[in-house]
């Protein structure tokens, strides 16, 4: 795993990325958050689709609303970048949609799109 922090506009944001999952259940979300936050100090997190087991993306397994409700809980914002495309899922389509909208969770195509979110929500805040 590498965390690198990115900086724009006074803000920091750790981008994780990773060979392998780094997201398997509630336990490894929150190491992982506790690992960013104590290396790099960023509150906003950028990780990719590749890095979280698939059963998060099957939200019958409820794994992406416990994991995503701690992230909330330790007032950390998440991007999850990647193509969501491939997933027929209209619950998980309705799902991305609406954290899309809020100033927590969202699932974007790529980085740069994160970065771009993060500074919009932290400029409106």
């Amino acid at each position: 795993m590498r965390i690198e922090t990115l900086r724009l506009n006074n803000l920091a944001v750790a981008l994780v990325t990773s060979e392998e999952i780094l997201i398997n259940d509630v336990q490894s979300a929150l190491d992982l958050m506790a690992t960013v936050r104590y290396e790099t100090g960023c509150n906003h997190v950028i990780l990719y689709k590749s890095e979280i087991c698939e059963d998060f993306f099957n939200l019958s397994t409820k794994i992406a609303g416990e994991i995503l409700q701690k992230f909330v809980n330790y007032h950390m914002k998440v991007a999850i970048c990647g193509d969501f495309s491939s997933y027929k899922s209209k619950s998980l389509k309705d799902f991305i949609y609406e954290s899309n909208k809020g100033n927590n969770v969202f699932f974007l195509d790529n980085e740069r799109q994160a970065i771009e979110k993060f500074v919009f929500i932290n400029t409106t805040i």
